[in-house]
């Protein structure tokens, strides 16, 4: 199958220290992907590097068969490589509508008109009701941001990804913060996604990463230690000494 991201042996030094270093992986069309490791492997400084916020030090990524390696942030979601991020980043005095709105707005280029009629733009409204409605919260569409549950508001910073029309799309942990009980409508909501988008999602709740991931990446001092089906994750034994050892032990048949 075509990937849509590939990265060739990708790193990121900070000085002396290698926060990132040669790794190498592809993300195909539906992928459903996890990034796990202990705090400190350099998952988010990945994440970091794949969305531009950070360049590579080494190495190359491609999306779509382009190199987007030195691609402004911009210029790569506009080729639909698109990220969440581990605290929500919202405009708390605008509502949810008026929030996925502007997104789509960014989206279609038509920013410069009047904010106050945006979300009634009948191409627009259209739009973020249906994206608000997918993920089970278009009744709080008129609510502003600042009187949403928190685990409403990870929805809604979803709701804004997919406004952008991903074809790749990085989640940081997106149910961080959210009450356990929460976390399932957060698993939920990701499961509904259009089957196309390939989706790579950092996450330390383990039977959330055992529930949602096709396949599953491991990082552990900055390094890709392994790949492969989420059964066969809690087996490998240098993911045990380095992360999952007493999960894998309470997974395992008495």
């Amino acid at each position: 199958m075509t990937s849509l991201l590939e990265l060739h042996g990708v790193s990121r030094a900070f000085g002396g220290l290698k926060v990132n270093e040669d790794i190498s992986f592809r993300l195909a069309p539906g992928d459903r992907i996890a990034l796990i490791g202990p705090n400190g492997a350099g998952k988010t400084t990945l994440v970091n590097v794949i969305s531009g916020d950070l360049a590579p030090t080494a190495g190359r990524m491609m999306l779509a068969g382009e190199d987007i390696t030195r691609l402004r942030i911009a210029e790569r979601v506009r080729r639909g490589l698109v990220r969440t991020f581990q605290v929500t980043r919202l405009f708390a005095s605008l509502t949810a509508a008026e929030n996925v709105a502007l997104a789509i707005m960014q989206r279609k280029g038509i920013t410069r008109r009047v904010f106050s009629l945006a979300t009634e733009v009948p191409e627009v409204r259209v739009e973020w009701e249906t994206l608000l409605g997918q993920l089970g919260i278009a009744h709080l569409a008129r609510r502003p941001v600042a009187q949403l549950a928190y685990g409403q508001q990870r929805l809604l910073e979803l709701a804004i990804g997919l406004a952008l029309n991903p074809k790749v799309l990085l989640l940081d942990e997106p149910a961080a913060g959210v009450p356990h009980d929460e976390a399932p409508r957060i698993l939920e909501a990701i499961e509904r996604l259009p089957p196309e988008i390939a989706v790579l999602m950092i996450e330390h709740d383990m039977d959330l990463v055992f529930r949602f991931a096709q396949r599953v990446l491991v990082l552990a001092n900055g390094r890709l230690i392994f790949e492969g089906a989420p059964d066969a994750v809690t087996q490998d034994a240098e993911v045990r000494r380095a992360y999952l050892g007493s999960y894998a032990d309470a997974r395992r048949p008495a």
